[in-house]
């Protein structure tokens, strides 16, 4: 079993790697937002718990996540385990290793898709999604085959995220380097750090991401 952590700012190409993770190797994905949507409709504890906070208007606690991922680990099976989304902070990167030790697991590798800001604007004012099957496309680098339609589902609902405008990146990238590249010093400390060009193509940067996860194993 591998588990990973995939840290980049926004637009780095995360969500595209975590798919590709999960279909080649079976691995399940744990992205914060979708554990958060799938508690809330569950009706459980925890999912009572996360509606009544998001409800008041109130950020959702790491201890919840915690709790949430907790919940996720020990009901998956699967080949190993992406966090997406978590963790964002040091405190939750602690959080995160006790949980880890406590449910028997490690952390085999954090990967850094390094990019350059100027470049990565470029990547995410063009870029745009499918709403059925999250697909994600640009309008230089990846248009669809035929104009309007996705090429994986067939849908026709494509579309770009509000933020996804330079203004609004800028912002997300200061959040980012404030909040969460500190992440990357802390990892780097306890030697589970890797970086691999995350403006590369696709196709290459899946192949060295393989390279570190096969290379962990021997």
């Amino acid at each position: 079993m591998i588990n990973v952590i995939l840290l980049g700012p926004p637009g780095a190409g995360k969500g595209t790697q975590a798919r590709m993770l999960v279909e080649e190797r079976g691995m399940v994905q744990l992205s914060t937002g979708d554990m958060l949507r799938e508690a809330m409709q569950s009706g459980s504890a925890m999912g009572k718990l996360v509606a009544g906070v998001m409800s008041r208007g109130e950020l959702v606690t790491d201890e919840i996540v915690i709790g949430l991922i907790e919940e996720k680990i020990n009901e998956a099976q699967g080949a190993g385990f992406i966090f997406d989304g978590f963790p964002r902070t040091l405190p939750q990167a602690d959080a995160l290793g006790k949980l880890l030790a406590r449910s028997g697991h490690k952390l085999d590798a954090v990967i850094e898709m390094r990019v350059d800001d100027a470049a990565l604007v470029a990547r995410i004012t063009g870029r745009f999604t499918c709403g059925q099957c999250g697909e994600v496309y640009h309008d230089v680098t990846k248009p669809t085959k035929t104009p309007g339609i996705c090429d994986v589902c067939g849908s026709g609902d494509l579309k770009r995220r509000s933020d996804d405008n330079e203004d609004s990146l800028k912002q997300r990238l200061m959040e980012y380097y404030k909040k969460t590249a500190p992440l990357i010093g802390y990892y780097y400390a306890l030697g589970d750090l890797f970086s691999v060009d995350g403006l590369g193509e696709i196709d290459d940067v899946a192949a060295e991401i393989s390279r570190i996860l096969d290379q962990g194993r021997d």
